[in-house]
């Protein structure tokens, strides 16, 4: 395997889309509200396919089948087998999403034999006064929260952020959560598709129904405890790859990049995704060279461990890997 591998996105139509993956990230559909592109997906039904190169065609599950620790790490092929760890999105919403949370590994693969959905999330842009639910104000009872959701005063327990560009959440497996109208954010997660719809605004489908809710199996899969603030601190430096998350399931850098960047991933045993959060850049590898702008995806196989990149503005990576 001898190439960076650029994926067609796969888009969806939400109730809650918009329109911002069109006109600020270059997504184009004959649908109308698109509220999610999934760059690199291996969820059933939706597997990514090759945009590029050689490998152009085949699609995420062929690969890891054909290449094995060397697309994704021994560490990782050992522990996974040909299932792809990691579901890669971009985000619009133009509504607010429902109010949902996700079960736990254990909790997942009893009820639903998969895994949970431990995720995070990069603010690329966000409208004035737009927000999250992240978590509660304060620690609930199972008892109160229950209360709460059959009063339909959720809102008063919860804790709202108002956000802006760069601003970055960690959501593990039962917290309660929401992206509010008016953000666009990238969201990098388990590979798992296990929604535990708790609120959805009382809003119908355009044919007049409504979607699922989960209040029975959500109850025992809350983290009903709180959290001084939610909002993940972080630091930046030119050219340099700063960690902002690191969790059993990933590790998320940002890397500010503006002039030429020499990377080596010789001390990691693991794929490496980068996501163009801002801006503009060209990765080189031998003679392979690829352009990734704002909202595009590019992944670097486990065997692949010295490339360059470049950038003649300033822009903005998302690095991802596993430990």
């Amino acid at each position: 395997m001898n190439q960076l591998i650029k994926f067609e996105p796969i888009l969806k139509d939400k109730i809650w889309g918009g329109e911002k993956l069109a006109t600020l990230l270059n997504k184009h559909s004959t649908r109308k509200d698109i509220g999610e592109s999934w760059e690199i997906s291996d969820v059933e039904g939706d597997t990514s396919i090759v945009a590029n190169g050689e490998l152009k065609g085949q699609n995420l599950k062929q690969l890891i089948t054909e290449f094995k620790a060397d697309l994704v790490g021994e560490k990782i092929y050992t522990h996974f087998g040909e299932k792809f760890p990691l579901l890669i999105k971009f985000i619009d919403a133009k509504e607010a999403l429902s109010i949902q949370l996700h079960p736990n590994d254990a909790l997942a693969k009893k009820r639903h034999n998969s895994f949970g959905k431990t995720e995070m999330w990069y603010v690329m842009q966000a409208d004035k006064k737009a927000n999250l639910i992240v978590g509660f104000q304060k620690e609930v009872t199972s008892e109160e929260y229950i209360e709460h959701l059959e009063n339909k005063t959720l809102l008063d327990i919860l804790n709202v952020d108002e956000v802006k560009n760069g601003d970055v959440y960690f959501i593990p497996t039962g917290r309660v959560h929401a992206i509010g109208a008016g953000v666009l954010l990238a969201e990098i997660q388990q590979t798992s598709d296990i929604t535990y719809r708790i609120y959805d605004w009382d809003r119908p489908n355009p044919d007049g129904t409504f979607r699922d809710l989960h209040t029975e199996e959500a109850i025992d899969a809350i983290d009903y405890s709180a959290q001084d603030s939610y909002k993940t601190v972080y630091f930046k430096e030119q050219n340099k790859a700063s960690e902002i998350v690191s969790c059993p399931y990933f590790t998320t850098n940002v890397l500010p990049v503006n002039g030429e960047v020499f990377i080596n991933h010789e001390e990691k045993d693991s794929f490496v995704i980068y996501m163009c959060v801002i801006g503009n850049v060209v990765f080189k590898y031998k003679d392979q060279i690829e352009s990734l702008q704002m909202g595009e995806t590019i992944l670097i196989p486990n065997c692949i461990k010295n490339i360059v990149v470049l950038s003649e503005e300033k822009s903005e990576l998302l690095e991802v890997y596993i430990k």
